[in-house]
C-alpha cells in the first residue's frame, strides 16, 4: 500500500552530452513537451492561494542577458543586495554577471581543483551563506581532480561586495569517494531553516549497481542538511531524521534519490522541490512540504517515478513517496532539469507555477496547480539543452544553455 501519493519529474543523462550522462534519447531537436499524466492528489502542498484561477495557458519569453559562457552548471545570486548573478562553469569557474555585463575576470577559479572529464563531472554547484553580506562565506559543490570524490568545500571574500574571492580561504568541508563519474548531484543551497543542503547522486552506473539510494549508511543517492556554523568542519543538525540511529548517517535528510541534478526552495513557502534525474523511462519531480521532519524515501531504485523498477513487477512501494509529477521519455524526453516554483513579478501569470525544462526539448515548462494535483504547460520556448535555473534577489527566474553559452530571464510574452 503506497503511504503518501505524490508524482514527480527527472533528469537523465546523456552519453555525450554536456552533464547528465544516463538513459534518456539525446535529442537536441524533439520539438515535443513531456506528455502530462494525470493530476494526482498531493497532501501537502497549498496550491498557492494567490493564484485565482488555473490558468489554460500561460506565454512566456525569454530575454537574452548575457553570453559568452562556457558549459554553464548553475546559477545563484549572493543576497547581498547587489543584484549581481554568479553562473558556474563546469571547468572550475565562477562567472559574475552585473546587469548585462559578464564581467572578464572570474569571481572564483579553482580549476587546479576540479576534474571534469566526465560528462557529469565538474563545478557543479555554488550556495551563499545567508549572512553572506556580513561573513563573506560561500560553498561549492564540484568533482575532485585527485580523487573523483563528490567534494564541497567553503570559501570566502576577501572584502566584502567584492567580484573576487579569496582563493586562498578554501578548505573541504566534506569528500564522498566515488568510483565512477555519472550520477554526482552537485546542487548546494541553503533552507529556510539556515541549513545547507546538498545533493548526492546514487554513485553512477546503471541501475544502482551500489544500491545506494536505499542505504541509509551511505551518502550517495541523498540530500543531506548540514550545520555550517556549528563546530568544524560542519555540525550534523540535531534535528536531522537518523541522527541516533545505528549503521545510518545522521548527515541525510531525504533518500531514495538516483541524480538529484537540481534541487530549489519555494522562497514564500519554504515547501522543497526535487528534480530528480531517471533512469530508462521516467523523469520525476519530488516534493517535500515545509512542515516536514525530513526521513522521506523517494524510491530508487525500487522504484522509478511511480513504476516498479526492482523487481520489474510487484516491488514493495511501502514507505515510499511519489513524485508530484512524472513524465517519459516516449517522445524524446531524457533528463529533467529542476527550477523554481515562480514567485516575481514580470510575468504575473506565473506565478505559483514551477517552472522547469527537459535537457532534450526546446520546452519551458510549468506545473500549474490543478484541484489537489498539478498538471503541465508549455509556456514558452529554449535556445536548447538548458543545464540549470536560477534566482535573482527579487524572485524573477533566470535559465542557462548549453547550447549557446546564453544567461536567459523568464519575461511577460
Amino acid at each position: 500500500m503506497l503511504v503518501t501519493m505524490r508524482s514527480v519529474l527527472h533528469w537523465g543523462a546523456m552519453v555525450g552530452a554536456l552533464l547528465l550522462a544516463a538513459c534518456g534519447n539525446d535529442s537536441s531537436d524533439a520539438q515535443n513537451s513531456p506528455a502530462a499524466t494525470d493530476s494526482v492528489t498531493v497532501p501537502g502542498i497549498a496550491t498557492d492561494t494567490a493564484t485565482a484561477a488555473v490558468p489554460e495557458s500561460v506565454a512566456a519569453a525569454l530575454v537574452k542577458v548575457a553570453d559568452g559562457l562556457d558549459e554553464p552548471t548553475a546559477i545563484a545570486n549572493a543576497g547581498d543586495g547587489s543584484d549581481r548573478l554568479f553562473v558556474v562553469q563546469k571547468e572550475g569557474l565562477v562567472r559574475v554577471v552585473k546587469g548585462s555585463a559578464l564581467l572578464p575576470a572570474p569571481f572564483l577559479d579553482v580549476r587546479d581543483l576540479v576534474t571534469d572529464a566526465g560528462n557529469e563531472q565538474g563545478l557543479l554547484g555554488i550556495a551563499f551563506h545567508p549572512q553572506f553580506a556580513e561573513n563573506g562565506r560561500f560553498f561549492i559543490a564540484f568533482s575532485a581532480k585527485d580523487t573523483n570524490a563528490n567534494s564541497l568545500a567553503e570559501f570566502r571574500v576577501t572584502t566584502p561586495g567584492s567580484d573576487t574571492a579569496d582563493r586562498d580561504s578554501g578548505r573541504i568541508l566534506l569528500a564522498i569517494p566515488d568510483t565512477r563519474s555519472n550520477h554526482n548531484g552537485g546542487m548546494v543551497a541553503f533552507g529556510p531553516d539556515g541549513y545547507l543542503y546538498f545533493s548526492t547522486g546514487d554513485g553512477g552506473g546503471a541501475g544502482d549497481p551500489d544500491r545506494a539510494g536505499q542505504d541509509i549508511g551511505v551518502l550517495p543517492g541523498k540530500i543531506l542538511r548540514l550545520d555550517v556554523d556549528g563546530s568544524a568542519p560542519f555540525a550534523i543538525p540535531a534535528t536531522n531524521p537518523f541522527v541516533g540511529r545505528s549503521g545510518a548517517r545522521g548527515e541525510i535528510w531525504a533518500f531514495g534519490l538516483r541524480n538529484p541534478w537540481r534541487f530549489s526552495f519555494d522562497r514564500e513557502t519554504g515547501d522543497l522541490w526535487i528534480a530528480d534525474v531517471g533512469q530508462n523511462d521516467y523523469e520525476e519531480i519530488d516534493f517535500q512540504p515545509a512542515a516536514s521532519a525530513g526521513g522521506e524515501n523517494y524510491g530508487w531504485s525500487v522504484m522509478e517515478g511511480t513504476h516498479c523498477f526492482r523487481p520489474a513487477d510487484g516491488c514493495d512501494t511501502s514507505g515510499k513517496v511519489l513524485p508530484v509529477y512524472e513524465y517519459s521519455h516516449a517522445d524524446g524526453s531524457c533528463s529533467v532539469t529542476g527550477g523554481y516554483r515562480y514567485r516575481g513579478d514580470a510575468v504575473p501569470e506565473l506565478r505559483g507555477l514551477y517552472v522547469f525544462a527537459d535537457y532534450c526539448q526546446r520546452d519551458l515548462l510549468a506545473l500549474v496547480p490543478d484541484g489537489d494535483g498539478w498538471r503541465v504547460l508549455t509556456v514558452g520556448r529554449t535556445p536548447g539543452r538548458v543545464t540549470a535555473f536560477g534566482e535573482d534577489e527579487s524572485g524573477e527566474i533566470y535559465l542557462v544553455s548549453g547550447t549557446d553559452g546564453g544567461l536567459y530571464r523568464v519575461a511577460a510574452d
